[in-house]
Parts: structure tokens; sequence; C-alpha cells
């Protein structure tokens, strides 16, 4: 059974969302540059967190694979990417975005 039962979340939606878009874009930037990211994988992870005001959050956990590449290269890519991922930049400055990359 999925968390919140057997219906799709919003926060699922937007976990879908981001990590295509990511991964669109991650694809571009390494073509812009002449890399070939492989079979590159990318996985969101969103979680829903309560504030002290008792309103809520979200916070996004995105964990890009980049199998075939160096440790710099890889990282160059998802940070590059980052700053032109649609929805990194519609939600930079309002909710942590957390970026984890693996080769």
């Amino acid at each position: 059974m999925l968390p919140g039962g057997y219906r799709t979340n919003p926060e699922q939606l937007f976990a879908a969302g981001y990590a295509a878009c990511f991964h669109n874009g991650l694809r571009l930037v390494a073509a812009q540059q002449g890399v070939r990211p492989g079979a590159s994988t990318v996985r969101s992870k969103v979680t829903l967190l309560a504030v002290d005001t008792g309103a809520f959050t979200l916070a996004v956990t995105l964990a890009v694979h980049l199998p075939g590449l160096d440790w710099s290269t890889a990282g160059q890519l998802v940070k590059a990417t980052h700053e032109v991922c649609p929805y990194s930049n519609a939600t930079r400055g309002n909710i942590e975005v957390t970026l984890k990359t693996t080769v």
C-alpha cells in the first residue's frame, strides 16, 4: 500500500513532475556541454512538513544517478541543471531542495 492509501496525493504528483522536468533539463545541459550521461535516473521525494505557525511547507530531495561519469562532471551537471530547471526556479527560496548525486 502507498503512503496515504491507494490514491495518488498532490505531493506524489509534484515529485513525479519535478523528477521528469529535472531529468529532461539534465539531458539538455549534458548535451550542451558535450557530455553523455548514459542511463541516468532522477528520483524525487517530496515531504509535507508542518511549520510552527500551523501552516505547511514542502521539502524536496532529488537523487540523481549518473553512471559512468566522474564525480566532478556529475556534480557540475546537477548544479547547472538546478539553475535552469523550471521546477527548481519556481521553488528556489520557497522550499528546501536537497540534491544528491551518485555515479
